[in-house]
């Protein structure tokens, strides 16, 4: 039987989209180590406490969301979503990507630094892309910065102002002011970031790769912390050995890949190209496993939002269109649709979607639960209500996305983004309030030694 999927507004004063609330109320709210009746009280844009059901006191003439059976949840961290603002007017800016985040129930996304003109591989333009998504974010948003060869000195700049790690590419990536990096590249890149704690992404899964990131650790350990997608189930033996020799290593895995297979293309669809490409379907049996136990860490979108007209859909050439999904809004039922058939529950979502993210996003400390202190960014949804992907309720620039027609388990009905209803069965709040995550950070003593 379908539980109840409607909410019931409190007090004399209706509750509308972009509303400041007070109280969220549910039957269903995931804590830390319950599922239960619970009230979280909110002020200031934090969650102040969290009251079990014989405690509730139902405020007089504020604003207080009693969504019944609904289930209320931290809200999703996606920390690899592509953001090609500015200067790429025709792909996807600020405005449209936090809206479809803010109605798939994300309350964060962390960008990647390589789809702006200028990329976020300096100081400068880590400012111009902070300008450009002024006034624009429906939901909060934090920036990777970017390593390239020959941009050392721009490091501890752009994590003093606030950016939580940097991604590089250890193969070509296409991209022309964006360049791969070699080992030697690396090893200045470390020399300058040593002493601190932040985060070295490596977004590719190769056995290439891989031997790159163990060298590095070898070096001269302990590194920043590395992260890695993973599309194959042939680096899980790479990572397990190497963490088991106290690599310091987080694995990341999309929704593409634990969604989609190899067989299932239809001929000339080239909107199902990505880098690392889709394997078969043996393959994501075995990262299904991965992630159940424990050897992949997160689940993330890897959102890239390019224009049809990069797909090549006339020709339907895999080698001349883009690579890259779109796949933002739908991660949370994407993810549920198939996990909750292999025994994933509502706490190993939190883990997966909200709290493994916001560590390796550097923010833990406000976000990934629902605890006193922490930011009130909730998402409110219901696990049971199924519903079909088409282009109506598409929230990204562009409609073109392989889960057309997909029938997906777990329809978003809010999503609180401090306090505030981002999103609201439908609506969106009338203006954007999201928080651009990048506060000042105090940069370690340096060491007096080199790294190499």
């Amino acid at each position: 039987m379908s539980r109840k999927s409607s909410a019931t507004l409190a007090g004399p004063t209706k509750v509308e989209a972009g509303s400041e609330i007070v109280a969220v109320r549910s039957n269903r709210v995931v804590l830390e180590n319950t599922i239960g009746p619970a009230e979280i009280v909110i002020s200031n844009g934090k969650i102040v406490d969290v009251l079990p059901k014989r405690n509730w006191a139902r405020p007089s003439g504020e604003k207080m969301l009693d969504v019944g059976d609904l289930v209320v949840m931290p809200g999703i961290i996606d920390p690899h979503v592509h953001i090609c603002e500015p200067r790429h007017p025709t792909w996807e800016g600020f405005t449209s990507v936090t809206k479809a985040a803010a109605a798939g129930g994300i309350t964060t996304i962390v960008d990647m630094p390589l789809y702006s003109c200028p990329p976020t591989t300096t100081l400068s333009g880590l400012d111009t892309k902070l300008q450009s998504a002024k006034g624009q974010c429906y939901i909060d948003v934090a920036f990777w910065g970017g390593i390239i060869p020959g941009n050392q000195a721009e490091l501890l700049p752009m994590l003093k102002a606030g950016v939580p790690g940097f991604q590089c590419f250890l193969m070509a990536t296409g991209v022309e002011d964006f360049s791969h990096v070699l080992l030697q590249d690396l090893h200045v890149a470390m020399n300058e970031l040593q002493g601190t704690d932040c985060v070295l992404l490596t977004p590719q899964s190769t056995a290439h790769c891989w031997t790159h990131i163990l060298i590095l650790w070898k070096w001269r350990p302990p590194l920043p912390l590395l992260s890695s997608a993973s599309s194959t189930t042939r680096a899980i033996p790479i990572i397990k050995d190497a963490r088991q020799k106290g690599a310091p290593i987080t694995v990341e895995t999309t929704h593409h890949y634990l969604n989609l297979t190899s067989e299932c293309i239809p001929p000339g669809a080239t909107y199902y190209k990505c880098h690392p490409p889709i394997r078969e379907k043996s393959n994501q049996e075995q990262l299904w496993e991965a992630v159940q136990v424990g050897q992949i860490d997160m689940v993330v979108s890897a959102h890239v939002p390019w224009s049809p007209d990069l797909s090549d859909l006339n020709s339907g050439d895999f080698l001349k269109a883009q690579a890259g999904i779109a796949s933002l809004q739908f991660g949370l039922p994407l993810f549920w649709t198939s996990a909750k058939s292999r025994g994933f529950t509502l706490h190993d979502i939190v883990k997966l979607m909200c709290k493994n993210p916001a560590i390796l996003s550097k923010l833990e400390d406000r976000k990934g639960s629902l605890s006193p202190g922490m930011d009130a960014d909730m998402v409110i949804w219901n696990p049971e209500k199924e519903f079909e992907v088409n282009r109506n309720i598409i929230h990204h620039k562009h409609k073109l996305t392989p889960y057309l027609g997909f029938q997906l388990y777990g329809e978003v009905f809010a999503t609180l983004v401090h306090g505030r209803l981002a999103y609201l069965n439908g609506k969106f709040a009338p203006k954007p309030q999201g928080d651009l995550l990048v506060t000042e950070r105090k940069m370690p003593t340096r060491f007096s030694s080199p790294y190499y």
